[in-house]
């Protein structure tokens, strides 16, 4: 996935995520669609590529966002290493596992921004935010399932093979 493709996609799935989640009700909760597409990053993409990637994604995100500046940005490249790291481990082919494995990193990114966010800001009121780290989760798995076919058409591939070489 080239870094301008990651990061229109990730322009365009924000704006469609800021929409749906206005038009759905959700107040407390929202679809992490960005970090589906990290998580995909790290999964597909070599290490410079992802890491400059994961860092417009959560610039975007810190853009649209409205929280801290640089919280979310921190986040996507932390969370891109951390599921590199993870993705070594685990074998992660299906749209099922994507889905799982997003839905783990989202956990992950959503503790880690309410971490900092506390040590941030000590009057905030996180309750809430516990009580929806669940439907988030859920949300973000779904969401990554139905982005997987189109996050693979994005997959940097060869047209063909060369004569002569397996695959």
């Amino acid at each position: 996935m080239k870094f301008a493709t990651a990061v229109v996609l990730a322009l365009v799935l924000l704006s469609v995520e800021g929409v749906l989640v206005k038009h759905l009700g959700l107040s407390v909760t929202r679809i992490d669609v960005t970090v589906a597409i990290v998580a995909f990053l790290a999964l597909r993409a070599s290490l410079l590529e992802g890491a400059t990637a994961s860092f417009a994604v959560g610039y975007l995100l810190d853009l649209m966002g409205g929280h801290s500046t640089g919280l979310y940005t921190f986040l996507a490249v932390f969370l891109f290493l951390v599921c590199r790291l993870a993705a070594s481990s685990v074998d992660v082919r299906s749209p099922v596992g994507f889905a799982i494995f997003a839905a783990g990193a989202d956990f992950i990114h959503t503790l880690l921004a309410v971490f900092f966010s506390w040590l941030i800001s000590r009057d905030a009121a996180f309750g809430s935010i516990f009580s929806s780290i669940v439907l988030q989760v859920a949300l973000t798995g779904a969401a990554a399932l139905a982005l997987y076919p189109l996050l693979r058409r994005f997959e940097r591939r060869p047209a063909h093979a060369e004569w002569g070489t397996l695959r």
